[in-house]
């Protein structure tokens, strides 16, 4: 597939991937326009930790907001995959129910043990037809927020994480947890729009940052590699990789990495032809932090296996974190258009959902 032929695009993707990936800052604007209607009990405000229970691309947004915004938030974030409650789980905790469909399993399934904990629950859903967790917050009186997915013709969660990542924070802001400073929001939309420019798939190969990574990493397993404030964009855009171009890819964290992957390096011998590192650079890290990265490129090249570093130019962590979700979702995308496969399709996914039932 040619990334620079319009109807490589106009083939694969019939279901408006790319105009979801473009309308990212658009889903944020919506929740700031939404965020008045979102109303949180006063009590809500003594929590001293936060859980969000979801699966998927419906927590994606909560390990975006946990690593950009956690030196802002006052209380710690874990993230519940699966169906059985930790024990620290009780009357101080805001449990959140988060699901893009409203209809995902496993954190349907921890309400009530939430609940006979006495945590404090909010949940979060889009608006669509036979969602369950909808239902159950109209039902039950459950606060938090339905958002209305007009900015995410895709469908898919992944390609919605604007409206995720924003509404949990600003619920977790109407809880008293943080602070959103609007103008530095607005900032952060302003940057989106500009860079989305530069992107598109109307701009040649040889202008595109996201066109060139993905070229890259054809044919290639991706190594992703990030610190600190970009962790939950590693995890991001790993589920997008695979998801969007069907391609296996993984990530590894510094300074993490340093105390055991290096030594993954030699064997098997197709290492060499097969992984591709790709590290997302920042001068925000902590000095060690950017002196390690550097040796562990030196690591990797001393083993004969190819790297790609990206640099983030944002000012701050939280435009570091939305420049990076942005440019990682165009590649994404681009690499499915590569493996010439439809971007919005997880056939393996549905296939496994039909299967539990």
């Amino acid at each position: 597939m040619n990334l620079d032929d319009k109807k490589s695009f106009e083939k694969l993707d019939k279901h408006g991937v790319a105009e979801s990936i473009e309308l990212l800052p658009n889903q944020i604007r919506q929740v700031l326009s939404d965020s008045r209607l979102i109303k949180i009990p006063k009590e809500y405000s003594k929590v001293t930790q936060v859980v969000v229970s979801g699966m998927g691309g419906s927590t994606l947004g909560a390990y975006i907001t946990r690593s950009a915004f956690g030196g802002q938030i006052k209380a710690p974030i874990s993230i519940l995959s699966g169906y059985k409650l930790p024990a620290h789980i009780d009357k101080n905790t805001l449990f959140v129910l988060s699901s893009y469909s409203g209809n995902t399993e496993e954190p349907l399934s921890t309400y009530k043990k939430a609940k006979k904990r006495k945590a404090k629950i909010i949940a979060i859903t889009a608006d669509m037809p036979k969602n369950k967790l909808k239902n159950l917050m109209l039902k039950n009186d459950i606060p938090g927020y339905i958002f209305k997915p007009k900015l995410n013709p895709s469908g898919q969660p992944r390609m919605g994480i604007g409206y995720i990542i924003f509404g949990l924070s600003t619920m977790l802001a109407k809880v008293g947890l943080f602070k959103i400073n609007v103008k530095k929001i607005e900032n952060i939309i302003a940057d989106l729009e500009i860079g989305s420019r530069k992107l598109r798939p109307n701009i040649k190969s040889n202008l595109n940052k996201a066109k060139k990574i993905a070229l890259e990493m054809h044919n290639k397993t991706p190594i992703l590699v990030g610190a600190e404030h970009l962790t939950g964009n590693l995890h991001a855009l790993r589920n997008q990789i695979n998801e969007n171009a069907k391609l296996f890819a993984s990530y590894l964290e510094l300074p993490d990495l340093n105390h055991y992957s290096m030594e993954g390096l030699a064997n098997p011998a197709s290492n060499k032809k097969t992984l591709h590192f790709l590290f997302f650079d920042s001068k925000l890290y902590h000095k060690r932090t950017q002196k390690r990265s550097e040796l562990t490129k030196q690591v990797i090249e001393k083993n004969n296996i190819k790297i790609s570093s990206y640099g983030l130019t944002g000012k701050t962590k939280q435009h570091q974190a939305f420049e990076l979700l942005q440019i990682g979702s165009w590649t994404s995308y681009y690499l499915g258009i590569l493996y010439g496969v439809d971007p919005v399709k997880i056939p393996w996914v549905d296939w496994f959902k039909e299967q539990l039932k």
